[in-house]
């Protein structure tokens, strides 16, 4: 099998002033990868590679004049499939939409429109963005899951198709991918960036970038941002118009989460040398069992996987009910469920839960005055065999649940395929959580397990 390999925007665009190397040299590259990797991995729904090309030539030209419309002209991005294009199907991977066009833009694909991007193609999402996986491989062993449900976006960055592609999160949609498929994971702030023309519904839900450094995570979301801001009634991602400086953190909390009691031993021994090397470098680490603050955090984090899917279950009731009037034999199983789920359950039931997540938050958010961070796994193990799941999201819904800004680091390898280091920011605060990121990989080693 092809080696995996990351292909960042970023780090190409000096070549590009200089004129050693052009936007449509780099997509040529990714096309390359395409036709090498796709027919095994399957990361896409479709594909616009004339018009790729095309727009891909105009950036070459701007670049060339000193004039690129922004730092990710020519950028190639595959956009995740519940995300809608106007020259492209948006699918939902659901039968019920199949061929399914809107025939305009969503607020985050016109924005990357505006700023040069090139969009290459629509990426394999899981039915409605939940649990009924598609067709993708991991592209570092074809024989595993990719994570889900942005699985095309992680997989293609992962094996080098594009530089990013765009995913949405609910539970654990972008940091599992991330993880599995070792590339770098960003989920924003809760209403971070415009979801205008994207079918995540749920108050969970946000929209956020897989990529293939930081810098590519951030440069496009601020791109976005800059051109069509965040959801409405959010100030959208606050930050630099170029990736923040690094900034060494002081003191960070170590959080287990609920996912500690299944994390393989490969895992925590991973999580351990991690920390040792936090430790190493001046960075104090405080966690549960000298902190009453973590201690109390960790108390109610075992809520939040059952909690976020009765909050999700009562959100989704419609449409869910809509299509099961449509033509019920086009959801999977587990959609028509998720449906049962909604309707065993009342508008009370439902405040009851929300009402709930705010107390969780409002512990979260205490610790802001103690830490600058938090660090733990970004799953429990590498990819699973098979890919009739997507993983267990353990790690990743509390991020989900709080709203707050998190990241996945491809900094560990077990057995030579891929795990995240998971950190968690503070709300609003996702350019402090870049600036700490950028310095622990600059003072961390990757760690490999045999």
């Amino acid at each position: 099998m092809a080696k995996a390999q990351l292909r960042s925007f970023a780090k190409a665009t000096a070549d590009f002033a200089s004129g050693v190397d052009t936007p449509r040299d780099f997509l040529e590259r990714c096309i390359a990868a395409i036709e090498a990797r796709e027919k095994d991995v399957k990361a896409f729904t479709a594909l616009r590679l004339v018009a790729a090309r095309r727009a891909a030539d105009a950036s070459s030209e701007r670049w060339r004049k000193g004039a690129p419309l922004s730092s990710i002209d020519g950028m190639p991005i595959g956009v995740k499939d519940v995300i809608e294009t106007a020259d492209m199907p948006t699918q939902m991977g659901s039968a019920l939409y199949e061929g399914w066009a809107p025939g305009y833009d969503s607020a985050s694909v016109h924005a990357l429109r505006e700023a040069g991007a090139i969009i290459l193609g629509k990426t394999v999402t899981t039915e409605f963005a939940a649990t009924q996986p598609g067709p993708t491989c991991n592209p570092h062993d074809l024989a595993r899951t990719p994570g889900g449900s942005s699985s095309g976006s992680a997989a293609g960055v992962g094996c080098g198709m594009f530089a990013a592609g765009l995913g949405t999160q609910v539970v654990g949609s972008i940091l599992r991918p991330a993880s599995y498929c070792g590339v770098y994971g960003y989920k924003p702030s809760l209403g971070g960036i415009n979801r205008g023309g994207s079918h995540d519904y749920m108050s969970q839900s946000a929209q956020g970038v897989l990529a293939a450094s930081l810098a590519d995570c951030w440069q496009v979301a601020i791109e976005i941002v800059q051109r069509a801001g965040g959801d409405p009634g959010y100030s959208g991602i606050i930050g630099p118009s170029t990736a923040p400086e690094a900034d060494m953190p002081t003191t960070l909390a170590f959080i287990k989460t609920p996912g500690w009691g299944v994390a393989t031993d490969a895992a925590r021994k991973a999580m351990d040398e991690m920390i040792a090397q936090l430790t190493a470098a001046d960075i104090s680490l405080i966690d549960a069992q000298d902190d009453p603050d973590v201690a109390a955090l960790e108390a109610l984090l075992p809520e939040t996987l059952a909690l976020t899917r009765r909050i999700n279950s009562w959100e989704s009731r419609w449409p869910l009910n809509t299509y099961v009037d449509k033509d019920e034999s086009k959801l999977s199983k587990g959609m028509v469920e998720r449906l049962h789920a909604a309707e065993a359950m009342n508008v009370a039931d439902y405040r009851r839960d929300i009402l709930r997540r705010e107390e969780i938050r409002a512990c979260f958010a205490q610790l802001s005055s103690k830490v600058e961070a938090c660090v733990t796994l970004s799953a429990p193990d590498v990819a699973p065999v098979g890919i009739e799941a997507t993983g267990n999201p353990i790690f990743a819904v509390q991020g989900s649940l709080l709203g707050v800004p998190t990241l996945s680091l491809p900094m560990i390898t077990i057995g030579g395929l891929p795990l995240g280091l998971q950190l968690l920011g503070f709300l609003d605060e996702d350019a402090a959580l870049f600036a700490h990121a950028a310095a622990l990989e600059n003072v961390i080693t990757p760690i490999a397990i045999a």
